[in-house]
Parts: structure tokens; C-alpha cells; sequence
């Protein structure tokens, strides 16, 4: 399984936010910190702050910041809301299309398989990626 684009800058904006909490971060120095595209983690960000990852203050000295702490956001749930299909192979789509669908039994491995990926992400906050990460915090720490 690979995660899309989308969830990839939603999780390194998140760790952002994190790590540099207690002030608002631009979506500026988020792209530049991570030599990202500007203008897809504006949707990113929009998308965040519609799912209540994310509080965006406008204006002039505006910025992002996370909406609850991060020992309530769960990296399954932020997955779960950036991500648009778990189907890991066709037949999940459109069994009609698969000519051993009938007597497969992969597909519930593989539905099994994609439920222990998010298990483990569930059991995971954005704190426990941040918390006392001096290397992490080295990378991510604003200029703000």
C-alpha cells in the first residue's frame, strides 16, 4: 500500500504544527522547510482545517496551527481523512470484473492485511511522532 500525495503533506504539516506549537506557522515555511509545493499544501491545509486537524487564522500575522493537541489526533484518523481508497487491488472496486472471485481468498487477506496497517496507525498520536524528538525538532523548529 502506498499513501497518496495528500496524506504525505498532510502528516509532515501536522508534525509541523507540532513541533512548533504555541505560535502560528505560514504555509510558506512549512513548504519551504520541506521543499514542497506551495500551492498543493494549501489544499492540504484547507483540507485539514475542514476536518478539524487545523485552525487557519487569516489576515496579516496569520497562520496555521493545530486545532486540538496533539495527543488527540490519532495518525489513523488523519489517514483515514486524507486518503480516498484502501482498495489495494481492483477486484475490491469491481469483484463482477475478476474471474476467480468466487473462489478468492486473497481479497480477505488483503482486506485483513489493510486493517492491521491502520490498527497500528491508530495506536499512534502526532505526539508520540513529536514528543522529545530532538532530530525532528532540529529539522522542523520556525523561524517564526
Amino acid at each position: 500500500m502506498k499513501l497518496n500525495v495528500q496524506t504525505d503533506y498532510a502528516l509532515r504539516l501536522l508534525m509541523y504544527l507540532a513541533i512548533n506549537r504555541g505560535r502560528l506557522c505560514t504555509i510558506s515555511e512549512i513548504a519551504t522547510t520541506h521543499a514542497i509545493s506551495r500551492n498543493h499544501l494549501v489544499k492540504v491545509a484547507h483540507h485539514l482545517s475542514a476536518r478539524g486537524f487545523v485552525k487557519s487564522v487569516r489576515g496579516r500575522g496569520g497562520g496555521l496551527m493545530l486545532a486540538r493537541a496533539a495527543q488527540q489526533i490519532c495518525i489513523g484518523e488523519v489517514v483515514r481523512a486524507t486518503e480516498n481508497d484502501f482498495n489495494v487491488v481492483d477486484c475490491f472496486n469491481n469483484s463482477e470484473a475478476c474471474a476467480i472471485a468466487s473462489g478468492c481468498r486473497l481479497k480477505r487477506v488483503l482486506e485483513r492485511a489493510t486493517a492491521a496497517f491502520l490498527s497500528v496507525l491508530d495506536e499512534q498520536t502526532l505526539y508520540d511522532l513529536t514528543q522529545r524528538n530532538l532530530v525532528l525538532r532540529t529539522l522542523l523548529v520556525g523561524q517564526g
